[in-house]
């Protein structure tokens, strides 16, 4: 009998997992793919991010594996450019998602999770009398599904949640609809210490060195767009763009393209009787600011922690007490995100964002350091 099982094995499932092990709870954590897998991402942990793996004391392989990253560079209109280091003994880590999911799924098992691989999650196990979720029903290798019992739930198994969607706790709204394109290059010139976010109208594209020389190329395009052919439209974003047309002359794709949307999942609550949310099936946040991996590990320990004070008889209701953590938690990057998104969707308010970040870089710097988690 477990007292909790997680549904997703990504950095939100597993930090939940860990923190519950820690905390004395008997884990399962469940997750769809067979480890390490490889998954659509920045490969960003910002410092923010950084600070709360060593907080749990599970950095050290993960630091042993990743690149250091010591800052930014934002390019908008008009040429603008503003470089932004994270500042004395503050820095952020470029690693490949399978390196750190695998890492952070190891770290759970190690504090006494029990971890299984290749098993899908088919949907939630609901009390008809109660409409309290007691578990799950997952899909048994004999191709009967199979009922798995427990006094509580974490749905942490993505944007598209088996779990989260059929209970009404996310959807995918219809506005803003937005595509991501994310590749690996070998050969780009001008690599450095820093991340980059290239904003122009109506698209971004964000680039990042990766351990072993090459590069983490993210276009994020907004619909009605096609993707007949992800690759010619990566390829094409990046002849447009006079900031890496020359740097990628002579680069070459290492893998197909892959491709994730729409992006954007509303989760106004944070879960039900029996069930709460972590990570992206929690609410995705838009990939424009770098702190998606932040909200998972955070939103991991808080769904954990709400958890284990239930579990202990101190709160009859997580799910609340959840939504009212998150809300103090990520409320202003929340509406930082929002103020972004908008900036980005419209090609005038970027044209100005330009002209601003031109005239005062020490803004935008701001903004790059509050979206990274820098101490102020």
């Amino acid at each position: 009998m477990f007292d909790v099982i997680v549904a997703g094995a990504g950095p939100a499932g597993a930090t939940a997992a860990l923190v519950l092990a820690r905390g004395g709870a008997r884990v399962l954590l469940l997750d769809r793919a067979r480890f390490p897998r490889s998954k659509l991402c920045g490969d960003t942990l910002n410092p923010g991010t950084l600070a709360i793996l060593r907080r749990q004391a599970v950095s050290a392989p993960i630091e042993a594996r990743a690149l250091r990253l010591d800052g930014m560079v934002v390019t908008g209109e008009r040429r603008v450019a503003v470089s932004c280091r994270y500042g004395p003994g503050v820095h952020a880590l470029s690693i490949a998602r399978c390196d750190l999911d695998a890492g952070l799924a190891a770290a759970a098992v190690n504090a006494g999770a029990r971890f299984e691989e290749g098993v899908a999650v088919r949907s939630a196990l609901v009390d008809a009398a109660t409409s309290r979720v007691r578990g799950v029903i997952i899909a048994g290798r004999d191709g009967c599904d199979v009922r798995v019992p427990a006094p509580f739930v974490i749905a942490a198994d993505g944007r598209r949640s088996s779990l989260a969607i059929p209970l009404g706790l996310a959807r995918q709204p219809p506005h803003p609809r937005r595509w991501a394109i994310g590749a690996y290059f070998a050969g780009v010139e001008g690599l450095q210490t820093f991340g980059e976010m290239h904003v122009r109208r109506r698209r971004y594209i964000g680039v990042a060195p990766v351990p072993g020389g090459a590069a983490n190329v993210c276009l994020v395009v907004p619909a009605p767009v096609r993707i007949d052919d992800p690759a010619a439209l990566l390829l094409d974003a990046i002849r447009c763009e006079p900031a890496l047309r020359d740097r990628f002359a002579a680069a070459r794709l290492i893998a197909r393209p892959a491709v994730l949307g729409p992006l954007a999942v509303d989760a106004p609550q944070a879960g039900m009787d029996g069930l709460v949310l972590a990570g992206d099936a929690a609410g995705f946040i838009d990939p424009i600011t770098g702190d998606g991996l932040r909200f998972a590990v955070r939103g991991g320990e808080l769904a954990a922690e709400a958890l284990l004070a239930a579990l202990a008889g101190r709160l009859a209701r997580p799910h609340v007490a959840l939504r009212r953590a998150r809300r103090r938690e990520f409320g202003g990057k929340w509406r930082f995100n929002r103020l972004i998104r908008r900036v980005v969707a419209s090609g005038a308010t970027v044209e100005a964002a330009g002209l601003i970040a031109a005239a005062a870089p020490w803004a935008l710097r701001r903004a790059i350091g509050f979206a990274g988690d820098v101490p102020a």
